[in-house]
């Protein structure tokens, strides 16, 4: 709408109710009962057995989840009621994900399952392996009431323990940070995809009391200031491709199947990274792109218009506990063409223990941050102008099709420019 660019549209503001039955066996009485939702657009209202399960969640591309231990019936029947809003009653979140040039529906589009743990357990954890074999994790920790330790055993893809070690835990502790060091890893990168496996085991006494696994690559990324982002080392080119989680028959509800033929798809391209825009993708994409090697940008949902602090606080802590792991992801995007809080920027380095790079996706000249400048749809004579520049360039969009964009006309000459 190139005559009031929007200013007259207005959303059908509608409400969707969810009503499910489920059972919760017997056996896991005692434990700590949680409810998962992997992602729902947009405000999303929990009630179990009538019953509030916690706040309102505000934010669709995000994992959340609710204590539910004293709302379910033990080996009876549960009742499961959620309210799901499309439009946000906080208008930042509008504007960040629903004002959109992508398709945006309303309703619960990701997985919900319960999860039964042990009221003493690892909540999550946070791992920084480098290129060198050093190896970093913080351990986060819930429920602890008597004195134990963490074993943490690294596992190669042999099932063969190449490292190990072992961390006290008093009663009241709620992280804890293990070290330990592997000789000579084999190394991640797009094209050597090597996966190790972290083995947590909480232990009270001789008894196991929870155990946890976390697949992780060692790799180390560097930003070098004026030159470009080193892998191990190794300056890399990121050739990608802006990747929208969308199928034609579903929507926004994909599967595994699709996940890895999008990632075949990239690979089979000659590509080695995607940009997840404009929003964190589902889970099992990132375990692709862990296990077949693509470099990725994983992005914070912000469409030329940003979070809130309030809001986009706790989606970034969302966000980023559920991909810290992921060796494939070696930069946060702070948001897309405006939508950058400058408040949030420094947020992802408090749950990501290995500090990634965060970016601006930006489409204005000035932008740059921190060293990189990833300006949106310079002409061939200004991108020439920008690499001569002290940044590094790294474009996030070129070359699109819309109003005589070029739709790819001349991708040589711009690839041979920024090579």
């Amino acid at each position: 709408d190139y005559v009031t660019y929007g200013k007259n549209f207005r959303f059908n503001d509608e409400k969707g109710i969810y009503r499910h039955s489920f059972n919760v066996p017997g056996a896991w009485k005692g434990q700590k009962i949680l409810i998962v939702f992997e992602g729902s657009m947009t405000d999303t209202e929990v009630k179990i057995n009538g019953k509030s399960a916690g706040a309102v969640h505000q934010g669709s591309f995000y994992r959340f989840k609710y204590d539910i231990t004293d709302k379910v019936q033990f080996g009876k029947e549960n009742n499961l009621e959620v309210t799901v809003s499309k439009m946000s009653a906080d208008a930042s979140v509008n504007n960040a994900e629903r004002l959109a040039d992508y398709w945006i529906l309303g309703g619960i589009f990701r997985p919900v399952y319960l999860e039964a743990v042990p009221t003493s357990h690892i909540d999550w954890t946070a791992i920084d392996a480098k290129a060198d074999g050093s190896f970093k994790s913080n351990i986060y920790l819930e429920g602890i009431t008597e004195p134990g330790e963490v074993v943490v055993d690294v596992k190669d893809k042999q099932n063969k323990i190449i490292a190990s070690a072992t961390v006290k835990v008093g009663a009241g502790e709620t992280v804890k940070q293990v070290s330990l060091s592997a000789k000579n890893p084999a190394l991640w990168t797009a094209e050597t995809p090597n996966l190790y496996t972290a083995h947590y085991t909480l232990k009270t006494g001789s008894k196991v009391t929870y155990s946890t696994t976390e697949s992780f690559g060692f790799r180390t990324i560097e930003v070098r200031q004026g030159d470009g982002i080193y892998v191990n080392g190794v300056k890399v080119k990121m050739k990608g491709i802006n990747r929208h989680v969308w199928w034609p028959e579903t929507g926004r509800t994909i599967n595994n199947k699709i996940d890895l033929a999008d990632v075949q798809l990239i690979k089979g391209m000659n590509m080695n990274a995607v940009r997840c825009s404009h929003y964190p993708p589902d889970k099992a994409f990132l375990h692709y792109c862990d296990s077949l090697g693509l470099y990725v940008l994983d992005e914070l949902a912000g469409w030329q218009k940003a979070y809130s602090t309030q809001a986009g606080r706790p989606l970034v802590k969302e966000m980023v506990i559920r991909d810290c792991n992921h060796p494939s992801i070696i930069i946060w995007s702070n948001g897309n063409e405006g939508g950058h809080n400058f408040d949030l920027d420094d947020d992802y380095a408090k749950y990501d223990l290995s500090a990634r790079p965060v970016i601006h996706a930006h489409h204005k000249p000035g932008n740059a941050f921190r060293g990189i400048d990833c300006n949106h749809y310079e002409d061939y004579y200004s991108t020439k102008k920008i690499l001569e520049g002290e940044n590094i360039y790294m474009p996030t969009e070129f070359l699109h099709a819309q109003d005589d964009g070029g739709g790819g006309t001349s991708l040589a000459d711009y690839w041979e420019l920024h090579w």
